[in-house]
């Protein structure tokens, strides 16, 4: 298979999701920083791998991916037999059914919140006792959360604090962090 690249920037929410798909996967693939402040996102070379100049741009042979939801469930898909196992044998209607909780819910966090409160009382993970993309889709949002004063609406939910705990701690995430210190 063609070398998998990833063109992004180790502080963007997006890219992070994408890292820590790549190595929750434990697929090799190469990083390619995209200096946002220098404005590389807008060169002739990034818009014709993402017309909307935003990071992460995602490329591995013909195909160009752009999307960070899209790019992890291509990548869950592809490498099924690598690494932590990020789809559900029914995950298309579980995920649908999860996706359409968090929407239906989104304009208030403390409203999200109870709803995650109720789902994680009854299973570890978002989607049942494993960790999947519906978990893993979180990571970069809650890490920022974590550090704001919206972290007092998490300890109030003490299943949704114990989740954070939990998924924030993962190895592929540890790394996604790691990285943020290699590009000041």
């Amino acid at each position: 298979m063609a070398a998998m690249k990833v063109h992004g920037n180790p502080f963007s929410t997006s890219t992070q999701r994408v890292l820590a798909c790549l190595y929750e996967k434990d697929v090799e693939f190469q990083f390619v920083n995209v200096d946002m402040g220098a404005g590389q996102h807008k060169s002739e070379s990034f818009l014709s791998l993402n017309p909307f100049s935003q990071v992460p741009a995602f490329e591995q042979g013909d195909l160009k991916l752009f999307e960070s939801r899209a790019i992890t469930q291509y990548i869950a898909q592809e490498y099924s037999d690598n690494g932590t196992q990020l789809l559900l044998p029914e995950s298309n209607k579980t995920m649908a059914l999860v996706e359409g909780i968090v929407e239906e819910n989104e304009a208030a966090l403390a409203k999200v919140l109870d709803v995650y409160e109720a789902r994680l009382a009854q299973s570890k993970y978002l989607a049942g006792d494993r960790f999947t993309l519906v978990d893993l889709h979180h990571l970069p949002n809650a890490h920022y959360l974590m550090g704001s004063s919206a972290k007092k609406l998490f300890d109030s939910h003490p299943h949704v604090s114990a989740w954070v705990a939990d998924i924030t701690a993962r190895p592929a995430w540890s790394k996604v962090l790691d990285m943020q210190k290699q590009y000041p």
